[in-house]
C-alpha cells in the first residue's frame, strides 16, 4: 500500500480551507488543515509534508512571518511553500513573497486547474524522493547484514542487488518522465532544480549498486543521504 503525501493547508478562514480541500480531493493525498501560523507550526513539528500552502493575510503571525520560521527549522527548511493571497501590491510584494523562501505566490481567486496542477508537481517529486530514501535504507541494511555476519558466514548478495537495481530503474525511469514533463510544460524553475536534485540522488545510488557488483572494486559504496 502506497503511503499518501502530506498537503498543510494554512488559512485563518474557513470557507477558504474549504474551497482548498475541493480543488485538492482530486489529488487523493492527504489535507491537513491549519487556521494560524501557531497551528500550520505546531503541525511541522511532528508531520512531514510535501507541500504548503500558505495564506498571506492572516491576524496574529501572517504568512510571510510563518514562511520565516519554517525556513528556519532544519527539518522544514526544503518544505515547498505556495503563497496565496487576496491582495495585490505589485512586484515588491510579491517579491517579499520569494524573499520569504516561496517557491511560487498565486494572487486570489486562482485557476482551480493550475494550482492544483502545480501542487501535484511537488506531490510528486516528494513521492519519488520518498521512494529513494527507502531503496538507500534497504541497501544500508543490507551492506551492515554482510558486514556483521562474522568468519565463515558467507552472505549471497546477488539476489538483493538485482531486485535493488531493478526497483531503482523503475524510479529512474519515472524520474526521467517527470524531468521531461516539467520541460514540456515550462515548470516553476523551483520544480525543475528539485526534480534535478532527485536525479543527482539517483545518479549517486546507481553509482553505489554499481560498485557493489562482483569485479567492480571491494571498497564500501558512499550512498546518497
Amino acid at each position: 500500500m502506497v503511503q499518501k503525501a502530506k498537503i498543510l493547508l494554512v488559512d485563518d478562514r474557513p470557507e477558504n480551507l474549504l474551497a482548498l480541500e475541493a480543488i485538492l480531493s482530486a489529488l487523493d493525498q492527504t489535507l491537513v488543515r491549519a487556521s494560524s501560523g501557531e497551528e500550520a507550526l505546531k503541525a511541522l513539528l511532528t508531520d512531514d509534508f510535501a507541500v504548503i500552502l500558505l495564506d498571506v493575510q492572516m491576524p496574529g503571525m501572517d504568512g510571510f512571518e510563518t514562511a520565516a520560521h519554517i525556513k528556519r527549522r532544519e527539518r522544514t527548511r526544503d518544505i515547498p511553500i505556495i503563497f496565496l493571497t487576496a491582495i495585490n501590491h505589485g512586484p515588491h510584494h510579491t517579491f517579499r513573497g520569494y524573499a520569504a523562501g516561496a517557491v511560487d505566490y498565486i494572487s486570489k481567486p486562482f485557476d482551480p486547474w493550475v494550482l492544483r496542477a502545480k501542487v501535484s508537481v511537488f506531490v510528486e517529486l516528494y513521492m519519488k524522493n520518498c521512494k529513494l530514501r527507502e531503496q538507500a535504507a534497504l541497501l544500508r541494511l543490507q551492506l551492515e547484514s554482510d558486514t556483521d555476519g562474522g568468519p565463515g558466514h558467507e552472505r549471497e548478495p546477488a539476489g538483493l542487488l538485482a531486485e535493488l537495481s531493478a526497483r531503482l530503474a523503475a524510479v529512474e525511469e519515472q524520474a526521467e518522465a517527470l524531468s521531461k514533463q516539467l520541460d514540456d510544460e515550462s515548470a516553476d524553475a523551483a520544480a525543475v532544480a528539485t526534480a534535478a536534485h532527485l536525479e543527482r540522488k539517483l545518479t549517486g545510488l546507481r553509482r553505489a549498486l554499481d560498485a557493489l557488483e562482483p569485479g567492480t572494486g571491494s571498497g564500501a559504496p558512499v550512498l546518497p543521504s
